[in-house]
């Protein structure tokens, strides 16, 4: 089977009173990149989920959005230091005594300076939130890749038809090629008479001529070239795997095939079908970008 690079998958994890989604889209890419957002808490987390998304994909430009919600009443601790209250206490009074004004500081009041309370977060369970949040990176790229499977799919049975289609191209050149060159010679004797009249024509000479002609016009490599390369193309697609990069070498190797008989075409029909053949084969390339 084929992956297209275009996939989306999306899980969500909930025990108690802790949550994980995770969502993560992709379009095609040169290579693996993979963009993580999520919250601060979970960074250390980064170098782990990168290699565990690797387990599902190679190439693509994967953007993954995790988001983590934990209602537990012990997510921070409050701390009350003594001291510092005590040394405002200590310097309110004097500033009271020095100005001749009123000492009329409030607990509510103290409580508001900066260092009276602070919030500490509660030490994180690195274990528990890993074991959700790997359950839920898996259950997204599982989802993740089985659209990109079923795209895949699509891409190789719409690509197949495409190769099938070149194949009766080729086929109608090896076949017309021939005539060509016969009718060429039928020409060229017939002109030849006309221009000699009764004289005696050189068949040795109208050999030659034709010769060099079907030399200039010869596409038989070109075809058997470009007839192994859509083979080969479409066993490929058959058997499957990681094959974008094989494709497009393929596709490239098709395209100066159909270059090389559109320079050598002396044929209108010809020319009109290697025509079709670079039109049918940028398709091929605008498709294969988007497979693994």
């Amino acid at each position: 089977m084929i992956k297209s690079m275009t996939g989306f998958g999306r899980c969500e994890i909930a025990e108690e009173k802790r949550k994980v989604t995770v969502e993560m889209k992709s379009v095609n890419h040169r290579y693996l990149d993979v963009t993580i957002k999520m919250p601060k808490k979970l960074n250390f987390f980064d170098a782990s989920i990168r290699n565990l998304l690797k387990e599902y994909m190679q190439r693509g430009k994967v953007d993954l959005f995790i988001t983590y919600e934990d209602t537990s009443d012990n997510n921070v601790n409050v701390t009350y230091h003594p001291e510092v209250a005590k040394e405002y206490m200590t310097y309110l009074a004097q500033m009271a005594e020095e100005f001749g004004i009123d000492n009329d500081i409030r607990v509510s009041t103290l409580s508001r300076y900066p260092e009276i309370f602070t919030l500490d977060d509660v030490e994180i369970d690195e274990e528990g939130i890993w074991k959700m949040l790997e359950k839920a990176i898996r259950g997204a790229a599982e989802g993740f890749v089985e659209t990109r499977i079923k795209e895949g799919e699509n891409l190789k049975e719409d690509l197949i038809g495409k190769l099938d289609y070149m194949l009766e191209t080729v086929d109608f050149i090896e076949e017309k090629s021939p005539k060509i060159i016969e009718d060429y010679r039928n020409k060229l004797t017939a002109k030849v008479k006309e221009m000699l009249e009764d004289a005696k024509i050189d068949e040795n000479r109208i050999v030659q001529e034709v010769t060099i002609f079907a030399d200039k016009i010869c596409v038989d490599e070109e075809m058997v070239r470009l007839r192994s390369h859509i083979e080969t193309m479409k066993s490929v697609l058959i058997e499957g795997g990681s094959i974008g990069r094989k494709l497009d070498f393929l596709a490239q190797e098709m395209n100066r095939e159909a270059n090389t008989t559109l320079s050598k075409s002396s044929d209108l029909e010809i020319s009109n079908r290697g025509i079709e053949l670079k039109t049918v084969i940028e398709k091929v390339r605008e498709q294969i970008q988007n497979i693994e």
